[in-house]
């Protein structure tokens, strides 16, 4: 079973950034594929970026960076020049088969989310 815990989630301005972590357990690291999904208040769930067990990645926008550290079986989300639209919950979700898209209906494993709000 694997055991996903997000944070890194704040209430930032307008044109900040925040680093998102997501640490994983339970499963080797390295078999892993993870995806960030966010959902915004009253609209549904997307995926916005995913990577494979290689490190090959997948973006739904510009302005993100995903990454992975096998010595810390944690997974990244870089986002940088944050708008009041990018404020959701941010899911971390991981999979053990070889798929690194934004359908969210493919993954196995969810973390709980973390928070961020942004400010005009």
């Amino acid at each position: 079973q694997v055991h996903l815990v997000e944070s890194g989630g704040a209430s930032v301005q307008s044109g900040g950034s925040l680093r998102l972590s997501c640490v994983s357990s339970g499963y080797p690291f390295s078999e892993l594929c993870f995806g960030w999904f966010r959902q915004a208040p009253g609209k549904k769930r997307q995926g916005i970026a995913g990577i494979d067990e290689y490190g090959v990645t997948s973006y739904a926008y510009t302005g993100i960076t995903i990454s992975r550290d096998s010595a810390r079986s944690t997974v990244y989300l870089q986002m940088n020049n944050l708008k009041p639209e990018d404020t959701a919950i941010y899911y971390c979700a991981a999979l053990t088969t070889g798929y690194y898209g934004h359908r969210e209906e493919e993954y196995q494993y969810w973390g709980h989310g973390t928070q961020v709000t942004v400010s005009s």
